[in-house]
């Protein structure tokens, strides 16, 4: 199959976390498949751009990555000559697969599709959430809705949940939607070990440490994270993560105010590679206790190295948690979560014994090439020739 994704940024750009690591671990994987696999994306990398040619597809693991630049509206990903792309190009694929919404190239892209009649594949990748919307940019996303998205979602051949979870959000909004495919986000090795910053060994010495790992976002819940961690006795509380939003300064206050600040380390910065499978394993459990999540990649990286994880109903990959016995799913309030973090920072043998569970239930079932596998019937099923998926990321 020939497939196109279009996404508004794309790899080597790290400040936006989860989804796009995940889009290139399934691009990634459908090329190892044998697919001929093609994304379009813009250069925006936050407030600057990604250092890469313009214009011309530059090989990335087997995937064929075309950068277009964004001159203006960039909170948007506004980029007019990927859009001529577009229309020059997506009938010669097979399947179009959109990874975004509330953005322009999602828009771009699902109107070529239906002009070129190609089949459009739809991930609202965690954004599509009645609850979020309303605590952000409810006004402007709800007209957009109205004037665009709601449009784009049922007119798709299918939408892409990563979680039941997600498909459960996604309903509540009451549209005409086509078929839904739940696919889960895959999982890579963990990278051979490396060289490793002096604030990472710092925070890797307390014990037992208690991590979370992941941008630092009102969205992550890591208020009511620290007011749990404030019912222990026991640990040190590790906050790590890039700080776009700028809330560093407001959760070390919280802490203090909460009297735990000797005991809890916050690092506002992107830590990936060897710094990430140090503070791994130096974990005795793993916390995320988001608000909203439409899967959360941290928890199956915190799995497969056999970290015990602890999580809030409210993040998509609670459901691979209950399933595996690989930690803890509790409610964000501050009793039953503290309770849970205790629990794990205390028994070592049964942070390790779920620690175990975990590990083998993610190795087993969440590799890359197995979700590639469900992605490509997925894409099977919209009449693609099994020759070339085109996937289109947003």
């Amino acid at each position: 199959m020939r497939i196109l994704h279009v996404v508004p940024t794309y790899l080597p750009a790290v400040r936006y976390g989860g989804p796009v690591f995940a889009v290139h671990g399934l691009c990634r994987a459908l090329a190892v498949r044998g697919h001929e696999v093609h994304v379009f994306t813009t250069n925006v990398d936050g407030v600057g751009t990604t250092p890469v040619p313009i214009g011309t597809p530059v090989a990335v693991d087997d995937v064929r990555v075309t950068y277009f630049p964004s001159p203006l509206l960039r909170r948007l990903y506004w980029a007019p000559a990927l859009g001529r792309a577009l229309q020059r190009e997506v009938g010669a694929f097979d399947a179009v697969h959109l990874h975004s919404v509330f953005l322009w190239p999602t828009w771009a892209a699902a109107r070529a599709a239906r002009k070129a009649g190609v089949p459009y594949v739809l991930a609202p990748r965690g954004m599509l959430i009645r609850d979020l919307i309303s605590r952000r940019s409810r006004v402007a996303k709800s007209t957009w809705i109205r004037l665009i998205e709601r449009s784009n979602v049922e007119r798709a051949d299918v939408i892409h949940l990563t979680s039941q979870l997600e498909a459960a959000e996604l309903e509540r909004f009451g549209w005409r939607l086509p078929r839904l495919a739940v696919v889960a986000n895959g999982i890579d090795e963990p990278p051979c070990a490396g060289r490793v910053a002096p604030d990472v060994e710092a925070i890797g010495a307390e014990q037992p440490l208690v991590l979370f790992l992941g941008r630092l976002s009102w969205k992550k819940g890591l208020d009511r994270l620290l007011s749990a961690f404030a019912r222990t006795s026991v640990g040190t509380l590790a906050i790590v993560g890039t700080d776009d939003e700028g809330l560093a300064p407001r959760f070390a206050s919280l802490a203090a105010g909460l009297g735990i600040a000797d005991r809890v380390r916050i690092l506002p910065r992107t830590v990936v590679g060897s710094e990430k499978e140090h503070l791994f394993a130096a974990a005795r459990l793993f916390v995320l206790s988001s608000y909203s999540e439409n899967f959360g990649n941290t928890v199956l990286e915190a799995m497969r190295r056999g970290v015990p994880v602890v999580v809030t109903p409210e993040v998509g990959a609670a459901e691979i948690v209950r399933e595996s016995g690989g930690g803890i799913v509790v409610a964000g309030d501050a009793e039953p979560l503290g309770a849970a973090i205790s629990r794990l920072a205390v028994d070592q043998d049964l942070a390790r014994a779920m620690g175990e569970a975990g590990q083998r239930h993610v190795t087993e079932r969440y590799t890359w090439a197995g979700i590639a596998a469900s992605m490509e019937e997925v894409y099977r099923s919209l009449g693609c020739r099994d020759r070339a998926v085109a996937v289109a990321c947003c």
